[in-house]
């Protein structure tokens, strides 16, 4: 091998750190998971995306090449199908990037059992049936493998009125530390991203002016309300993904990315 050859292939692995890979998706058609997608497809990954909106992951197919699987992560069966398919299509999986998820409001001593049920439906059950059927390739595949969960700081902070949401998101904090704890052995990492305020399909422009107005502050500084006075954006958590993503020993750990809030922070 020339010394041209191995500055190329250092290069290519400096900008393809995750060639070769295969991550799945979940939530993939927009916000987060969208940015997730595009990161990990610039990173060299070949991305299997899912979600339930057939539109938008079909311009996911085109903008960024991701191969697409129709998939509601609250139903075990057509999850266990979704990720079959994955296991046809690419022969491994090698992450799983466990992201889909809804944001509930509403007091919890008012709030009806069935509305707080949906929420654990798909804000922690819809991460389980992701993760079982991801060890499931992972033992297929006998290399380990890495599970990210998108938890959210709400799990350690929560806010009024949002317990519908942050109750199911705690209890995934606690699911993301019992993978990591039974599966660590397999060489199966569990780490998670606690997420601040972030502009997406579940904060929209609308909830972040009631959730100002209710603090009796402007949008900006409800957004840029952290220790950085900065907005946090969909592409930094996704980076923050692709970053634990390639950090092979580290494991049951929880990256927090809101510009810093001592109420946030883990201790």
């Amino acid at each position: 091998m020339t010394m041209n050859s191995v500055k190329e292939e250092a290069s290519s692995r400096f900008e393809h750190p995750l060639a070769g890979k295969v991550v799945a998706v979940t939530g993939a058609a927009s916000g987060i998971g969208r940015e997730v997608a595009r990161v990990f497809s610039e990173a060299g990954a070949s991305v299997a995306a899912l979600d339930i909106n057939d539109d938008a992951l079909g311009d996911l197919e085109r903008s960024f090449g991701c191969r697409t699987f129709h998939c509601d992560v609250t139903n075990a069966e057509a999850v266990s199908q979704a990720f079959d398919a994955i296991g046809a299509s690419f022969g491994r999986l090698d992450i799983l990037v466990s992201n889909a998820g809804s944001a509930q409001q509403g007091p919890i001593g008012d709030l009806p059992m069935e509305d707080l049920r949906r929420s654990f439906e798909l804000n922690f059950f819809g991460h389980q049936n992701a993760c079982q059927a991801a060890v499931r390739l992972f033992r297929r595949k006998g290399e380990g493998g890495s599970i990210l969960f998108n938890i959210s700081n709400q799990s350690v902070n929560p806010g009024k009125d949002f317990g519908p949401y942050g109750i199911p998101k705690a209890a995934t904090m606690a699911l993301m530390k019992q993978y990591a704890l039974d599966h660590g052995k397999e060489g199966i990492r569990a780490n998670g991203v606690n997420a601040g305020r972030i502009r997406t399909g579940l904060m929209t422009d609308q909830m972040i002016v009631e959730r100002a107005e209710a603090r009796g502050i402007t949008p900006h500084d409800y957004m840029s309300g952290n220790l950085l006075g900065v907005e946090v954006f969909a592409r930094d958590v996704a980076d923050a993904f692709l970053h634990l993503a390639q950090m092979e020993k580290v494991n049951a750990v929880v990256l927090t990315v809101d510009g810093g809030a001592i109420a946030t922070s883990l201790r």
